[in-house]
Order: structure tokens, then sequence, then C-alpha cells
């Protein structure tokens, strides 16, 4: 596996690159937004660790052009940890996001979880990867989903893993903790209402009247499911 690590910080660099050789990753390095870009080109790694912070481009654009032709797995590295700033990471296309400071070890269970996850969603070109449930098609090279009414939904990474892991549950009640951990891969400590922040936004993406959910539901008490019946 290959890892693109981008920081302007070279003792930071130094640090996480050491930290993934000693794994037994190989390991890219840039210090600065095109940087990154030319390398993601030209040397396809599997996972980009990306900084927030640097100047003339900053990862979050990094991430979104990224995104714009690729579904290459990256985790943001940021000093901003407040809830808004994970938040507007994640929307921006990242598949995972750690605070600074934070504990290599912690940093390592994150890069194997993406990098699980990277594989189990299956990207590629295959169409072997496409999951179909009722009317809806998801994609995972694309993230999308082709829904009965002929429309193409574009989700976030988190988005798509979401929906794809209700829909091939369709018809259980999947648990909040269950949820968590097949969708974030990990122990996750995140806010309270993560889940119904995602499941508000899938339904504003496929659901005909997202106010009357007919195929995201939210089951007082116990979890969510996907209704395949409807569907």
């Amino acid at each position: 596996m290959r890892i693109l690590v981008v920081d302007d910080d070279a003792p930071s660099v130094k640090m996480i690159s050491f930290l993934l050789r000693e794994e037994g990753y190989t390991v890219l390095t840039a210090s600065n937004g095109p940087a990154a870009l030319d390398i993601v080109e030209r040397e396809a790694p599997d996972l980009v660790i990306l900084d927030v912070m640097m100047p003339h481009m900053d990862g979050l654009e990094v991430c979104r052009r990224i995104r714009r032709t690729m579904q290459v797995p990256i985790l943001i590295l940021s000093a901003k940890g407040e809830t808004a700033d994970r938040v507007v990471g994640l929307d921006v296309g990242a598949d995972d996001y750690l605070s600074k400071p934070f504990d290599p070890t912690e940093l390592l269970a994150r890069v194997r979880a993406v990098l699980r996850r990277a594989e189990a969603f299956g990207f590629g070109d295959s169409d072997a990867g496409f999951l179909t449930v009722g009317n809806f098609r998801l994609d995972p090279v694309g993230n999308k989903v082709f829904m009965p009414s002929g429309k193409v939904a574009e989700l976030t990474p988190i988005e798509f893993r979401l929906l794809h892991y209700l829909v091939r549950n369709a018809g259980r009640i999947l648990s909040h903790d269950q949820v968590l951990d097949n969708v974030w891969g990990y122990g996750y400590d995140g806010y309270a209402n993560q889940i119904a922040v995602y499941m508000r936004r899938l339904r504003s993406k496929i659901e005909v009247d997202p106010n009357n959910p007919t195929c995201l539901l939210t089951v007082r008490g116990l979890g969510y499911k996907f209704d395949a019946e409807t569907a």
C-alpha cells in the first residue's frame, strides 16, 4: 500500500512517515497542494493523509480537486477539531478527519480502517461492485445512487457508506452502535446526533418527500433501517 502524506510542516511529515513505514507502508510526501495533486495523478496512491492548514492551497481545496476526478481514500489532519470543522472536512469529500495533536496508535488505527473500507466498497473499474435493491442502484466507484425516478444523486463518501450499509441490510433495524462501527469503522466518538444529521442529508437527496421518508427510516428507540418494500 502506498500512502501520500501532505503537510508543509517537515517534522510532522517525518514523524507520520516513520510511523507508516514501520507498519510496512510505502510513503510518498508533498509539502503543498499543487505538488500533492501532481503526485496523486502520477502515482495513484492508495490513501492520502492531508493536512488542512497549508499556504497557497489549503487541504480542503486539495480534497475538493481530488474528488473531481477520483475516489482515492482521504484522511484529513487538522488542528481545528471543532464539530463544524469536522463536518466541513467530511462534506468536501474526506473519508475521515483526525484532530491534532493525535495519538500515533489512533492515526494508524484510522489508516487501517480507511483502507479496509476502501477495499470493502470495491473502488475500481468493475461493475461487480454495484449494489441493487428494489429500484435503487448504488455505484461505489462514483459514490452515486441511481434512483427510481431516473435521477442520479452524488453522495459524499460518508453518505455513500451509510446508504450502502443500510441498503446491504435492507429490512433490518440497525442500532446506533452498529451503524457507527460499520460506517466509520472503529469505536468512533463523534457528536451525539451525527447519524441523524447524515440521515437527513441522505433523505434530502433520495427521498421524494424528505420530511416523510418511505425508504430511509428511523425506528424510534431502536435505530435505523432501509425499507426495501418501498424502494
